[in-house]
């Protein structure tokens, strides 16, 4: 797709880990509130996507970051971190904008994944998704992922995460 380009982060690259932060504030906002509430919004955009938090998952680990830019303009991002133990990739964060959903960057993400997958020698990528997220949900079986488990998970100041476990085995 003609100007969408990836740009993965280090981890020492804090200009660009405050630019993804504030694109996951305005996405987080827009598109969690109504299905978790403002103050898990807020916990969990301090907690899992402030600017020091992924400069620590990259730094510390083993994730790796991507912004997804339209021209100069960051509309999405995506982090995974590889589990060769268990021979997957983690897709820990995968989000665009509203006004850039349904021009296929979400497909041009998942083959950034399927790379590093098969360079990395995984046969799948996993990740969780909240189960009322029912548009996410629908993108992902698109995607080619499937429900494989049912997940609560405390992640403390009284919140929990209500997901699904998805997969996508890789050929």
């Amino acid at each position: 797709m003609e100007g969408i380009s990836l740009v993965e982060l280090n981890g020492d690259d804090r200009e660009k880990a405050d630019e993804l932060a504030e694109l996951a504030r305005v996405i987080w906002t827009e598109h969690y509130t109504p299905i978790i509430g403002a103050n898990q919004v807020d916990y969990m955009l301090s907690r899992f996507q402030s600017a020091e938090r992924i400069l620590n998952d990259i730094s510390a680990n083993g994730h790796r970051y991507f912004i997804v830019y339209d021209g100069a303009k960051p509309v999405g991002y995506f982090a995974v971190r590889p589990e060769a133990d268990k021979k997957g990739l983690f897709l820990s964060k995968f989000y665009i904008e509203k006004s850039s959903r349904g021009r296929g960057i979400s497909r041009i993400m998942l083959d950034r994944m399927l790379k590093i997958a098969g360079k990395t020698g995984l046969d799948h990528i996993w990740l969780t998704v909240n189960k009322y997220n029912s548009t996410s949900i629908k993108i992902y079986e698109k995607l080619g992922f499937r429900v494989i488990e049912d997940i609560v998970t405390d992640i403390g100041n009284g919140f929990v995460m209500d997901d699904y476990k998805m997969i996508l085995y890789i050929n």
